[in-house]
Order: structure tokens, then C-alpha cells, then sequence
């Protein structure tokens, strides 16, 4: 596919504090609107366009060069898991970036990132300038906006984001089993949105994942170990998920527990905590932690617009992770049940996996 960039559709990103952002449309030509939101990663654009947390969401890139090492292929493998993507579709959206590349080059791309979102009929904007983008949004906060065609003004669609159920919009409708038959012990997921390299992560480590739609309720079934998935939007639209943890947490028989990204938030509502929205959100490959207690220090990928107030944990939990840039909450864990989690991303993809030791730690406590 050849671009002529004369013949590009100009479209402008109109924020909510009235702030224009002009520039080139090189994907699906419609006019969106979204809650905008920055992601500082070099790399990745594949799995986070496929990251079912940026549901709603329009994603600007603040690294200027995207697209120049194009699109693997969509494929499935026999399990119904993507080979390279980390859903069955892209979920933001729309992507904003600063220099789109139309020639790439990559031992495993089979198209363009243009190509890509025309097929999946996604907006793309190219030729705005996304580090001042990000640095408005970073003082104003995470607003709402809309990107319209220039020449068609009236075409003015609308965002709804605060309050929206996402989570009830991205997960799976019934129950889905992975490694059936093939795995010594039995975790049910909960799916919040989950991505599907969390499930690569347990299936390889020897487990049957019986996957679960995010408010069904996994206490009447057999299992070994409860995993809450990430998930895009607010947690607090999601009070079945929290009511039936909080029944899993206050069983007589003790299994373990692991959360992930909106899994970290709905156990922490389990245990009493408080939400609250971040200013602008977590969305990087570079975003560094610690562990409580200790001068333990990884680099981690996260992607979340929300945080725990760690302050307002139950009796019996503790932080378990604490972000060094802002000091936020990064995970919890209880002080004698084998129950904890973790606001960022272990199984990355793409990002940094150093912590992927997490998934070892959780199949290890499976008894």
C-alpha cells in the first residue's frame, strides 16, 4: 500500500478544555470519540491495540515513529488463543501517533499498521504532536475528546467513559477452558478483559484455566485457585465480581489468590479498600516499583487509569508494591493467606518480564 500524504484526509483531535490537535488520517475514515490517553512504550503497538484494557479509549503514542516494523499476522492457535496479538481484535479505539511509518520492516510482519486498522475499521491519526499531547494532558488530567474530518464538522460524535460498565463489554459471554484434562490443578479466571499471554503464562506453567465471564459465580464450581484478570473502566461498575471474591475470600477452605491490573483493584474492594481515579493514568513499559519492606526494585509494564488507596485496606492486608514515581499503590497481598496481587503486568507482552516470577509464586502455592 502506497500513502500520498497530499491525499490524506486532515482530521483534528478536539479535547474537552478545547484544545486542537491537527493532523493526517491513515486509518478507518470515521469520526470517534473517547477518553484520551498517553502510552510512553517504544515499542508494542500491536499488543496494546489488542489490549482489551483500552476499550473506549483513544491511545496516543508519545514515541514520534510508529509503524515501521508493521503488523505480525492474526492467527489463532488450535486453543483459541492469539500466536502474537493479545486478543481476537483491537479494542481502542483509536491510535494517535506523531510520525506514522508507511514503509516497514520486520522478519514477522504480514501487513501495515494502515492496513491493520482499515481491516478492523479503526481511526488512526498521524502528523500531531503527541509529547505536547501528553504534556496537556499531564497537567489537565485524562480528558474526554473527539477526532472529526475536517471536512465533514458536523459529524460531531459523542464519548461516554465515566461510569460505563467496559468490563461487561470485553469479557467472554460463557465459560472457556484451556489445558482441559492436561493440568495437575484447576485456576478459575475471572475475565475482566483479560489478555490473553496471562493465559499463555498459566497454561505453560502446567494448570487447567477455566475462564469465566467477570460476574459469574466461580464459588459453585472445582477448582484449586482464583485469578482476577486486568480489565479496562472503573472498578466500581464491577460489584458482582467484588461480591463473589469477597464470598471466595470468606470460605472455610483457603486457596490461593492472585489479581492482576483491575484483578488488583477488585480484590483490594474485596478487602475493603477504597478506588480512586490517577490523574493520567499508568500506560508504559518503563513504570518502576518496589517491594514494600524491602529495597527490591523492577521495571515494569502497567497500563491503568485507576489506583488502591492502600490506606484503606481491611484489617489482615498489606502493600505488597508501591510505585517509585508517584508513590501509588502497585499491589497488596494478605499477612497470612496466600492471597496478593499486582497493578502492573507481570506476563508484560509487550514490555519487560521480570516479573513474571509472579506466576511461579501463585502455581506454587496451588495444593
Amino acid at each position: 500500500m502506497h500513502f500520498d500524504k497530499g491525499k490524506m484526509r486532515n482530521v483534528t483531535l478536539i479535547l474537552d478544555d478545547g484544545s486542537r490537535f491537527r493532523g493526517k488520517s491513515f486509518g478507518y475514515e470515521k469520526p470517534v470519540a473517547g477518553e484520551v490517553v498517553f502510552n510512553t512504550a517504544m515499542t508494542g503497538y500491536p499488543e496494546s491495540l489488542t489490549d482489551p484494557s483500552y476499550a473506549g479509549q483513544l491511545m496516543a503514542l508519545t514515541y514520534p515513529l510508529v509503524g515501521n516494523y508493521g503488523v505480525p499476522p492474526f492467527t489463532m492457535e488450535p486453543d483459541g488463543l492469539a500466536t502474537f496479538m493479545e486478543s481476537d481484535r483491537i479494542y481502542a479505539s483509536a491510535v494517535i501517533v506523531g510520525d506514522y511509518s508507511e514503509a516497514y520492516s520486520h522478519w514477522n510482519a504480514r501487513e501495515s499498521l494502515a492496513g491493520w486498522l482499515k481491516r478492523e475499521q479503526v481511526p488512526g491519526i498521524t502528523g500531531v504532536d503527541t509529547r505536547q499531547l501528553a504534556k496537556v494532558l499531564r497537567e489537565h488530567g485524562v480528558m474526554m475528546g473527539k477526532i472529526v474530518f475536517d471536512d465533514e464538522p458536523a459529524d460531531l460524535p459523542e464519548a461516554h467513559y465515566e461510569g460505563v460498565n467496559f468490563v461487561d463489554r470485553v469479557s467472554c459471554k460463557e465459560i472457556i477452558r484451556y489445558n482441559e484434562g492436561g493440568g495437575r490443578k484447576k485456576v478459575v479466571l475471572v475475565d475482566c478483559g483479560v489478555k490473553h499471554n496471562i493465559i499463555r503464562c498459566l497454561v505453560r506453567r502446567g494448570v487447567e484455566v477455566i475462564r469465566v465471564p467477570w460476574n459469574y459465580d466461580f464459588n459453585t464450581l472445582e477448582f484449586d485457585g482464583l485469578f482476577l484478570s486486568n480489565g479496562p473502566g472503573d472498578p466500581d461498575t464491577c460489584g458482582e465480581a467484588v461480591a463473589h471474591i469477597r464470598r471466595f475470600l470468606a470460605g472455610e477452605k483457603v486457596r490461593p489468590c492472585m489479581g492482576i491490573c483491575m484483578g488488583n483493584q477488585l480484590l483490594a474492594k474485596a478487602a475493603g479498600a477504597r478506588i480512586y481515579k490517577l490523574k493520567y493514568g499508568h500506560r508504559s513499559h518503563n513504570q518502576p516499583v518496589r517491594r514494600v519492606g524491602a529495597t527490591q526494585c523492577f521495571i515494569t509494564s502497567q497500563n491503568h487509569g485507576y489506583a488502591v488507596d492502600a490506606e484503606t485496606l481491611g484489617e489482615g492486608w498489606e502493600p505488597l508494591f508501591v510505585n517509585m514515581n508517584d508513590g501509588s499503590n502497585e499491589g497488596i497481598r494478605h499477612k497470612e493467606h496466600p492471597w496478593f496481587s499486582a497493578q502492573f503486568h507481570p506476563e508484560a507482552c509487550s514490555g519487560p518480564v521480570d516479573t513474571e516470577f509472579l506466576f511461579d509464586d501463585f502455581v506454587g502455592l496451588l495444593k
